[in-house]
């Protein structure tokens, strides 16, 4: 008897991706076993065709940014890759290519951070195009890293660069230059920091993944830590890319500090740790960079700008704009 059009479709790009656990994606559900003195760590993310990904965009870089940024909540939580569930909901025309294209993509990155496929549902949708993915991860017991944990006189340290991912998106748009394709490679393409976050336990306080843009993201820290935070828009790492844009045009700054989609990691580090830090972000192959300090007070942010002035966040410690899907 021939399968149904759905399952002809998962057994033809999706059954090749499952793993152990997944029952050759044959059951209702995945059975897995957490290895001894780990703990699960459960993470689930989103992205939706024309607010995460351009229309247009490659089904296999579509794919690529999905696990990535599920990716990057586990590199928040010093966890390791496990596997994952997805959902894909496509309109109905959408052709057999696109699949393959996206399962190629899923393959690829499976194949670079050492994980599977656990399972997962496809659906039909008017649209646009909706993705869905939950990562699973470990971690050693009572070793993940959490978001509540920073204090007065802990250093605010960011991995790598800033803004390019919302500059990313303007050159994908056109609406910005982008001769090398950097800037739109890092919007289509995040980097999850995952050999830094698995170095992190013991060094970082607290950290969390830059997904809403720093200056809300750094505000979510505060509020868990019920402290303040002050940083220093000189200190911010830009790319080159990204600087040569805010020189061109300096309102991009802004952009860059609340924009979205850079999935670089967030850190609050005591002093002491600090050596340990960068011993640990040498040994990652990952920038870090120290942009300012949490102090006590209300939880908000303070940023002083290139020129010395000093703007801060309201009461309730959401830092200036950030992306939002509620407003």
């Amino acid at each position: 008897m021939p399968l149904p059009p759905e399952f002809a479709l998962i057994a033809r790009h999706f059954r090749p991706l499952a793993g152990e656990g997944a029952l050759d994606l044959g059951d209702d559900a995945a059975v897995l076993a957490v290895p001894p003195g780990r703990e699960l760590v459960i993470a689930a993310d989103a992205i939706v065709g024309g607010v995460h990904f351009l229309p247009d965009d490659p089904p296999d870089l579509v794919a690529r940014k999905l696990l990535r940024t599920n990716l990057s909540d586990l590199a928040a939580m010093g966890a390791a890759p496990l596997g994952y569930l997805t959902t894909v909901s496509v309109p109905r025309d959408t052709p057999d290519a696109w699949f393959a294209g996206f399962a190629a993509g899923l393959a690829e990155d499976q194949a670079a951070f050492g994980l599977h496929l656990l399972g997962g549902d496809t659906t039909s949708t008017p649209g646009p195009v909706s993705l869905s993915l939950t990562i699973l991860g470990t971690v050693a017991a009572g070793c993940a890293v959490r978001r509540q944990g920073a204090l007065a006189g802990h250093g605010v340290w960011v991995s790598g660069s800033i803004g390019d991912g919302a500059l990313g998106l303007l050159a994908a748009r056109g609406t910005l230059a982008d001769p090398d394709g950097w800037l739109a490679g890092r919007y289509r393409l995040p980097q999850p920091r995952l050999a830094l976050g698995l170095r992190l336990h013991g060094i970082a306080a607290a950290a969390m993944d830059v997904s809403d843009g720093l200056l809300q993201d750094l505000g979510h820290l505060c509020r868990a830590g019920g402290v303040a935070a002050e940083i220093d828009a000189a200190l911010v790492p830009l790319s080159a890319a990204a600087r040569a844009a805010v020189l061109a045009e300096p309102a991009l700054l802004r952009r860059c500090l609340t924009g979205g989609d850079d999935y670089e990691l967030l850190l609050a580090v005591p002093p002491a740790r600090e050596a340990a830090l960068r011993e640990a972000a040498r040994a990652a192959g990952i920038a870090v960079t120290r942009i300012g300090g949490f102090r006590a007070g209300e939880p908000r942010v303070t940023l002083v700008g290139y020129d010395g002035a000093a703007f801060e966040s309201g009461a309730d410690g959401r830092a200036h704009e950030g992306w939002s899907h509620f407003g």
